[in-house]
């Protein structure tokens, strides 16, 4: 697992690359940062509420 210094690092300099137009390069920078490492919570569903019309005449 690399550092998060290291990740930021890459970030920044993606971000230094689209700015002066090389947006290829920036992709590239970001495609190597590792997204599987980052801890996610996983989503569960709730269940939705049920709207009912409201009564003629209310």
């Amino acid at each position: 697992m690399k550092g998060l210094g290291e990740k930021i690092e890459k970030i920044m300099m993606a971000i230094t690359f689209a700015e002066s137009g090389e947006h290829e390069t920036a992709r590239e920078l970001m495609k190597e940062t590792d997204r599987k490492d980052i801890d996610r919570p996983t989503l569960s569903k709730r269940p939705g509420k049920e709207y009912r019309a409201s009564a003629p005449g209310r």
